[in-house]
């Protein structure tokens, strides 16, 4: 079984494995107390915190471990809105921040704080000049990620943070996707991460809050980790943690390159092996081990099944792979299609030889696939045409990728310039109709809402 979803949770790293074994000897004492079992647990987590300080780019009295990632963000978002109230109840994110992220902006809203979201480009980068143009005089914080957790694309950290530094504000950055790269570039004034991110055990975050930083936590704390994050610290997996950030770190610029190559070939190649599909995210400015692509046609959850009993472990930001059958929010904020999308993310030390057979497997995958939904052959939508001036399709009821399928069966029968009109009660047409248009350079006119769903109209322009 080849396992490609190291965005999602990397393997634990043999170094943290040995760290956790070798800890739990040590570890198990409350590192606050004065005794001999005591002080070997303080500094077993003293040493961790310096480790994972130097390798972010901190002070170790600046860092406190979480009990997540998410924890982290919550806490940091949570701490600077509340230590700067005063300047104002302003928060500035980016559309395709991690959904904890996006859950805390809009708890903030709920609780009469406003909230500006600002956009990102067809790759899933924000302008770092539009992100300056959305700070305000009562902006309390503004919160960008490094790199994005879905399509790979990294973020323009360090220009936002001197935009930031120069309006006053507070950069919280999220850099759970690329801390195990090196660390964030830029005059930043708070960042989290999560260790299992990057091959240490889940249940352990990190939170930096840089001197001179107004922050106040919120809800129930102690004496514990600054008075940041309550509760007795969980000292061999943070102890595995750092030693697994450090290894990486040491690992990084040989695997960085070689990873790189590997994704390189899969962005290359899967559009030439496999019809209508687009390779999503920053081609160049990513994180070197992310690839992710869109295939027309597709049922996303089919397709990861059919990889999955082929031994590829990959996942999918489509609606159908989700609880909430609602599309990702980061392909949605990109206009990109998201049935159909495939995310593949390389663990350290994968086989060269395991990337080719996943290049052999994977067009198979998508016509089984294809041909179950009968979607229409490769190209179809590309012919004379039709003569019809206006088509209209009933696609009520019917889950996405259907919708579309139907459509690019329905352009082939209108002359250039006619219409199609597909009516569709589902959520996700709002975001695949117009990327497919904008895929097969199609014109999208709009949607008009009806009783039940909406008409969104496509006009042929080839």
């Amino acid at each position: 079984m080849s396992y490609f979803d190291a965005a999602s949770s990397a393997p634990l790293h043999p170094v943290a494995r040995q760290a956790l074994q070798a800890s739990l000897e040590e570890g198990w004492a409350d590192p606050s107390r004065l005794y001999r079992e005591g002080r070997r647990a303080r500094m077993l987590l003293d040493a961790a915190r310096e480790a994972a300080a130097e390798a972010v780019g901190c002070r170790p009295d600046e860092l406190v471990f979480t009990t997540s990632g998410t924890r982290a963000l919550y806490d940091g978002i949570g701490g600077a809105l509340a230590g700067r109230r005063r300047a104002g109840r302003h928060l500035v994110v980016s559309a395709v921040e991690h959904s904890a992220v996006l859950h805390s902006a809009a708890a903030h809203e709920r609780a009469g704080g406003a909230v500006t979201e600002v956009g990102v480009d067809r790759a899933g980068a924000v302008d770092a000049a539009a992100y300056a143009a959305a700070l305000r005089d009562d902006t309390a914080l503004a919160c960008l990620q490094s790199a994005n957790h879905e399509v790979g694309t990294r973020q323009p950290v360090a220009e936002v943070a001197a935009a930031c530094r120069e309006a006053g504000v507070p950069l919280l950055v999220d850099a759970a996707q690329s801390l195990a790269w090196g660390p964030v570039d830029g005059d930043w004034a708070l960042l989290t991460a999560s260790a299992h991110k990057w091959g240490g055990p889940a249940g352990v975050g990190l939170l930096v809050v840089r001197k001179g930083v107004r922050f106040a936590p919120q809800g129930p704390v102690d004496e514990r980790e600054s008075g940041r994050s309550a509760g007795f610290e969980n000292i061999p997996a943070v102890v595995a943690a750092a030693a697994a950030l450090r290894a990486v770190r040491a690992e990084a610029a040989r695997e960085e390159a070689r990873l790189r190559e590997l994704t390189e070939r899969i962005r290359a190649r899967v559009p030439a092996l496999v019809p209508d599909v687009e390779v999503v995210g920053d081609p160049a400015r990513r994180l070197p081990h992310l690839v992710t692509f869109s295939c027309l046609y597709v049922d996303g959850e089919t397709l990861l099944h059919e990889l999955d009993r082929a031994g590829f472990s990959v996942s999918s930001g489509s609606s159908c792979t989700s609880s909430t059958l609602t599309p990702s929010h980061v392909l949605k904020a990109m206009g990109v299609v998201s049935e159909g999308n495939v995310r593949v993310s390389l663990p350290l030390g994968t086989d060269a030889a395991e990337v080719e057979r996943f290049l052999r497997v994977l067009p198979g995958a998508v016509s089984s696939v294809r041909e179950k939904l009968g979607a229409p052959a490769p190209g179809a939508a590309d012919g004379a045409g039709g003569t019809a001036g206006a088509v209209t399709v009933d696609a009520l009821g019917e889950r996405c990728p259907q919708p579309v399928i139907e459509l690019a069966k329905a352009i082939d029968r209108v002359r250039v310039g006619g219409t199609v009109t597909v009516l569709s009660d589902d959520e996700v047409a709002a975001v695949d109709i117009p990327a497919w248009c904008w895929t097969r350079g199609q014109e999208y006119v709009g949607a008009e809402e009806r009783e039940r769903g909406a008409a969104y109209v496509v006009r042929r322009r080839a």
